[in-house]
Formats: C-alpha cells, sequence, structure tokens
C-alpha cells in the first residue's frame, strides 16, 4: 500500500517504484554499509533516467540518474526507494541536487533513519516546495534494506545462519565429522553468500574439529572477516584461521574467563582477541555484535555448529536461514543437529520462515527463509 503527505498517489506510482526497488538490488553486497537505493525518473508517464547506488562512496542513486539528463523536463517526477540524503558524507547531499535540478514531485518509498537524515531531506525537498509522496512500496523498501535497518536502529548486524545437513537432521556423524554432506553446487552457492558478507562467525567446537579456512572460493564482493566465538580462548596458535591473521582480520571473541596465555598467544599469532566482560550470554552476544555494527558490519554469515547457531536462535538473533538439505542418512543419537541450545517449549512456538524460497540444486534441496519474528522486533 503507498501512503502519502499528499492526497493521494497517481496512477503508476507503483509500477515506477517497483523498477526503482529492483535497481536497487543490484548494488547487493557493493553498497554495504551504505543502504541499496534505486531511483527513477519520469515524464509523460516515461522512464527517462535511471541510477543506482553502485558501491560504498560512490555516486548516491538520485545523482547517478539526474546526471543522465542534460535538462530536467517540466513536471517530471523522480522515485526513491530512500528519501533523500541532506548530509555532507562520502559525497554532497543528494537533496541539494534535486533542488537545484527543477524537480516538482519527489516519491519516496520510506524514511531514512539515519541520524544524519531522519526526516531532513524530506523537510529540505519541502521547503523548497517540493511536493513530497512517502510510503509507496514501503514494506517492499523494508524487506529490501532490513540489514541496513538492523544495524541503524538495533545496532547489530542482520545475521544469517547456515548449515548442511542430512534428511534426518544431522549436521555431522557422531564422531564429528561434516565433510561433505551437501554437493559441490551447493557449496558453490556458500561460497558465493560469503563473498558478500561483512563477516563469518563460527563456534570454537567448528573451529577445532573442522579447522576451516572461512575464505572465498572464488573472491567475492567483500573479504569477511573471520569471527570465533571462543569463550574460553581455545582457538589453536597454529590452526589456519590463526596462522591467516595477518593477512585478513581475525577476531576471536572469548569471555570473562578466558586465560591469559592463550589470549597472548592468539593476539602473538596477529588475532584480535576480544574480550567480553558480561557473564550472560545474551548480554554478550549484544556487546560484541554492537562492536561490529560500530565497525560497520552489516551482514554476517554465522556457520557454527549446533551450539553456537543453538545459541543465537535461543536469543532470536538468527535473522535469515540458508539450509542445504542432502539426501542421505547418518543416524545416531549423539550426532549433532543445527539447532542445538534450550529451543522451544512447545511445537506452537517454532519459528516459522517467511519469504521463503525452495529450489533443488542437484540432489540437494536448498531453503532460503527470514525468520517470521525478525519483523515483530
Amino acid at each position: 500500500m503507498c501512503n502519502s503527505m499528499e492526497p493521494s498517489f497517481v496512477t503508476g506510482d507503483t509500477i515506477f517504484m517497483q523498477r526503482a526497488v529492483e535497481l536497487a538490488f543490484q548494488g547487493e553486497g557493493f553498497t554495504e554499509p551504505n543502504p541499496m537505493v534505486g531511483c527513477v525518473i519520469v515524464h509523460d508517464r516515461k522512464i527517462i533516467a535511471e541510477g543506482l547506488h553502485q558501491k560504498f562512496g560512490g555516486a548516491h542513486a538520485e545523482i547517478e540518474a539526474l546526471q543522465k539528463l542534460e535538462t530536467v523536463p517540466e513536471n517530471a517526477t523522480l522515485y526513491v526507494t530512500l528519501e533523500p540524503c541532506c548530509h555532507h558524507g562520502k559525497t554532497p547531499p543528494c537533496s541539494e541536487a534535486i533542488i537545484k535540478s527543477g524537480i516538482k514531485r519527489v516519491v519516496i518509498a520510506m524514511r531514512d533513519p539515519f541520524p544524519k537524515v531522519a526526516g531532513g531531506g524530506i523537510r529540505e525537498l519541502e521547503s523548497a516546495g517540493i511536493k513530497i509522496s512517502v510510503g509507496c512500496l514501503e514494506k517492499e523498501a523494508h524487506e529490501l534494506n532490513a540489514p541496513y535497518l538492523m544495524r541503524i536502529e538495533n545496532q547489530r548486524p542482520w545475521i544469517l545462519a547456515k548449515w548442511a545437513m542430512t534428511l534426518d537432521g544431522k549436521i555431522a556423524a557422531r564422531n564429528g565429522s561434516s565433510y561433505w554432506i551437501s554437493s559441490e553446487a551447493s557449496r558453490k552457492i556458500v561460497h558465493r553468500i560469503r563473498g558478500r558478507m561483512d563477516a563469518i562467525m563460527i563456534g570454537s567446537n567448528t573451529a577445532r574439529l573442522d579447522d576451516p579456512q572461512l575464505t572465498v572460493r572464488p573472491p567475492g564482493i567483500r573479504t569477511p572477516i573471520s569471527i570465533v566465538w571462543d569463550s574460553k580462548a581455545t582457538l589453536n596458535p597454529e590452526s589456519k584461521l590463526a596462522c591467516s591473521a595477518n593477512d585478513s582480520l581475525v577476531i576471536a571473541a572469548v569471555g570473562p574467563y578466558a586465560d591469559e596465555k592463550n589470549i597472548t598467544r592468539l593476539r602473538k599469532k596477529g588475532c584480535e582477541v576480544l574480550v567480553l566482560p558480561e557473564k550472560d550470554y545474551l548480554e554478550r552476544f549484544l556487546s560484541f555484535f554492537k562492536n561490529l555494527a560500530d565497525r560497520g558490519v552489516t551482514n554476517l554469515l554465522a556457520e557454527g555448529g549446533g551450539t553456537l547457531l543453538g545459541h543465537l536462535f535461543d536469543q532470536k538473533l538468527i535473522d535469515e536461514c540458508h539450509i542445504f538439505i542432502a539426501p542421505k542418512l547418518a543416524g545416531g543419537q549423539n550426532a549433532p543437529s543445527p539447532l542445538e541450545g534450550l529451543g522451544v517449549e512447545k511445537m506452537m512456538d517454532a519459528v516459522p520462515l517467511n519469504r521463503l524460497n525452495i529450489r533443488q540444486i542437484e540432489n540437494d534441496i536448498y531453503i532460503h527463509g527470514r525468520m517470521q519474528y525478525a519483523a515483530q522486533r
């Protein structure tokens, strides 16, 4: 639905805003920690210019669209998925450029909660006599930039949980071995997901049993930070992760009772050891995730075993799931499952996934969706 500061939207507003949303999505993985934004300029019910925020530090969507026009026709309308910025950051204010262009009407999908904008862009445009409509495809704009909004409004990254499991729900055999549950094609998808992440996080058991590198193969859009959630600082200083600390950032997030000798050994290897003093698990998570958000980390992929993912699930900190189910059976009462921890007390409390996408990858089933409670916070 579209709600507005004008009496109503005009015919075609939704169609043109949908195109702006499609353009915005092309910036996924390139724009963070900035939001994805798309823009179209319309005259006589025809799109005459398009733009998107293509990369962090680059021109914003409105500027890219305006630069494609020598002059702006009278009565043109600009559609943009997020409130235009009104402050000097990496680039000059978009509100100023829109005013100078002669645009008479601007349709905005949603307001920007970023403190340096937060309605200021709308006020500047209104003060210049531009007609403003806000709320066209607002839900779609929120979903588009859910990770950005999570970081700005909740001071933590958007957390994606990924796991591969057998048909009977096991993420490893009873001895802990897990190579390989899913197909090579499924693993390629995982690397594509990794390649647009700001950080990848595993638990100490996964680090010990699998000794992973957490690399992206082939290299992706971004180079993610490697994180080990390691309460007692048990990460082996000779592990692949610790030995890669001089090439890329490796963070060991440790608890208040971590062994000082272990901490010193990891720091000597080049790891950043972040000592979290909070005894409560939720408080420790939130403290750590705020630290990451302050660094600009927008998307975090949690690839940990059942212990880490179970703790995140219990605290309602998983926002999105990527699950690969292989047509294999492992059995075993002691074989690990993807979500341990406490879990829900009653089946009626089980958390459904929305925005569900299910497809077959070779013989595997790939399920991707967002946790429904994420929209209720």
